[in-house]
C-alpha cells in the first residue's frame, strides 16, 4: 500500500497548560496526513470532485491509542497508509513516532461523499472510485512536503 510520511513539529499552540499535546490536535494531524496521502496518490480533493463528483471524504469513525507523551518541541514522523478497503469506506492507519519509537497510533474510517441528487443539502456515501483504490494500493513510500 502507498505510505505517506509527514514530519510534524509540536508547537506551543498544540499543547494544553500541562505542556502535553492537547488530544484533539491528533485528529487534526490525522486529517492533514489523510490529505497528504490522497495528494501523494495524485487524487487531492479537487481532483476527486472534478473526476468523481466527490464533495468530501467525511470521517465516520476514529480510534486513537497513546503510548508516549508528545511535548512542545518534539518532532514526530507520521506514516499514513490504507489498511482496508470496503465497498464504500476505507480505513487509514496513522502511526506517529518520536525518535523512532511509536508514540501514537490511530485509525480513521472514511467514506467518499456525494450530494443527494434530489436534495443537494444532504450528502451520502458512494462506492469507492476504482482509481482511488488502485492508486492507494501502489506499494511505495512518499515523503509529503511540509
Amino acid at each position: 500500500m502507498l505510505v505517506s510520511q509527514k514530519r510534524i513539529v509540536v508547537e506551543e499552540g498544540h499543547c494544553g497548560p500541562s505542556g502535553f499535546v492537547y488530544s484533539p490536535q491528533f485528529t487534526r494531524w490525522f486529517d492533514a496526513c489523510t490529505t497528504s496521502l490522497l495528494k501523494s496518490a495524485g487524487l487531492p480533493l479537487p481532483v476527486l470532485l472534478k473526476e468523481h463528483g466527490v464533495v468530501g471524504i467525511p470521517l465516520v469513525k476514529v480510534e486513537v491509542q497513546f503510548f508516549l507523551p508528545s511535548l512542545c518541541g518534539d518532532e514526530l514522523l507520521a506514516e499514513s497508509t490504507v489498511t482496508r478497503f470496503g465497498k464504500k469506506s476505507f480505513v487509514i492507519r496513522h502511526r506517529l513516532s518520536k525518535r523512532g519509537v511509536l508514540a501514537v497510533e490511530g485509525s480513521e474510517t472514511r467514506v467518499c461523499a456525494v450530494r443527494v441528487p434530489d436534495d443537494p443539502q444532504r450528502i451520502q456515501s458512494r462506492p469507492l472510485p476504482a482509481d482511488l483504490v488502485e492508486r492507494l494500493s501502489v506499494s511505495r513510500t512518499v515523503v509529503a512536503s511540509l
